[in-house]
């Protein structure tokens, strides 16, 4: 199946979900199950046939209606109250129907300790409150916090962007136009809330103040799936597009759009940064190479990691302009720019940690570990060389991007199950 028509049909299974699970609640019907999982995932391992078992049939049917079976099959398990947790963030199910597909789905698919993080300790005290989105099924992601402590996110699947005020817990959602599938948001110094069209090759602008949306199509076609933001010193905003293996610049007075095609073929551009001089650093997830943007001259650089195999999706500068950067194959990376040297550490949870987001909080780097269950959040101190880790509460997965908030601490998200999170940082 296309890659579009994959994500309108988990969009639309998302907003059906809505509608079903509001029905349910007043008419205690079943509500049809909500989708997970990325896009892409929609469509792959639908030939899976679930284990034998009392209610398997009802499990397979629900769970299958809007995402692939793999998603069970090749998750961490859970007990029964685990994986009631987990569905109740996608659909409501009526008393009855619950049970019987938590049973059945906590005796077949149990708890898998082996993958379970390794924890370190240490001195550094946080703490973690969450919220579930409203939407059931949006796939929340990448949350910003502003400074009258406001956060947003954005709710991919149902084609959204939320709002919170974590000091009375109330909530708002802005629906995009249908088939935007945001991948990511940012704000801007005038209030607007800017999102990546991942879906419909756009990037727009929120007025939350007003509701007013604008949206900006790709000047080519072949910019399909415009992916992270950033502004630069200047006030324009650039952002990664991945499979079009694209970098982006829009001028928020004209709406121009430029587009830069990366020097290397499927170099997935993914996460994207600004440094202290107004130099821009994009992560390559499609290779082992990090990538510089002259904004002025719009020069691009690439430099490669000492191991091929190396793939990174996010990275964050400290004040030096040093870069760390998380490696999937279970490292945490630093580079100099100025000597050209790269440096690694093992993560704590070893080879499988997969490290994911990364975001620097006053010189400390802060990522996830998001092949473990429960996600990690990990601390990482560059002049001690020292881990400190912490089991998130709903790590079931993942946090695909955070960022510091306007006071030190960090924004999170669970998006498996719907949620955005804060984490305080005891000074």
């Amino acid at each position: 199946m296309p890659r579009m028509k994959r994500l309108a049909l988990a969009a639309a299974c998302a907003a059906s979900v809505v509608t079903a699970a509001a029905t349910a609640q007043q008419t205690g019907q079943p509500a049809a199950p909500a989708g997970r999982g990325e896009a892409q995932g929609r469509g792959r391992g639908q030939a899976v046939t679930l284990p034998e078992g009392p209610g398997r049939d009802l499990a397979q049917s629900m769970c299958a209606a809007c995402h692939a079976l793999t998603m069970i099959t090749g998750s961490a398990g859970y007990d029964q109250q685990g994986w009631h947790n987990l569905i109740a963030t996608m659909v409501r199910l009526p008393e009855a129907q619950d049970k019987t597909v938590t049973e059945y789905l906590a005796a077949t698919f149990p708890p898998k300790p082996e993958r379970r993080p390794t924890l370190v300790a240490g001195n550094t005290q946080i703490t973690f409150k969450e919220w579930i989105a409203p939407t059931l099924g949006q796939r929340v992601r990448d949350p910003l916090q502003l400074v009258d402590q406001t956060i947003y996110w954005t709710g991919m699947f149902a084609s959204l962007v939320g709002q919170l005020d974590p000091r009375t817990g109330e909530m708002r959602e802005f629906k995009l136009p249908p088939g935007t599938t945001p991948h990511s948001i940012l704000n801007d110094r005038d209030g607007y809330i800017w999102f990546t069209g991942n879906g419909n090759g756009t990037v727009g602008r929120l007025d939350p103040r007003t509701s007013e949306i604008k949206v900006y199509p790709m000047p080519d076609p072949a910019a399909r799936d415009p992916h992270t933001p950033v502004f630069d010193h200047s006030g324009m905003l650039w952002f990664t597009l991945q499979n079009s293996n694209m970098v982006g610049r829009l001028t928020p007075s004209s709406g121009e759009i430029r587009l830069l095609t990366m020097p290397t073929p499927n170099a997935r551009p993914y996460g994207i940064i600004v440094n202290s001089q107004g130099m821009l650093w994009v992560a390559c997830n499609g290779t082992n190479k990090l990538a510089s943007i002259d904004p002025k001259t719009l020069e691009m650089k690439e430099y490669a990691t000492p191991t091929p195999a190396s793939r990174i999706r996010r990275l964050d500068v400290l004040k030096d302009d040093t870069i760390f950067y998380g490696d999937s194959r279970g490292y945490l990376g630093r580079f100099n720019p100025k000597t050209g040297a790269f440096m690694e550490w093992p993560s704590p949870s070893g080879p499988t940690a997969s490290p994911y987001a990364l975001v620097v909080v006053d010189d400390i780097v802060w990522y996830n570990e998001s092949g473990q269950r429960p996600d990690a959040l990990v601390r990482f101190d560059p002049k001690t060389e020292k881990f400190q880790s912490w089991a998130i509460p709903s790590g079931v997965g993942i946090i695909r991007h955070m960022r510091a908030t306007p006071d030190g601490n960090i924004v999170i998200h669970q998006s498996s199950s719907n949620r955005v999170g804060l984490v305080t940082i005891a000074k």
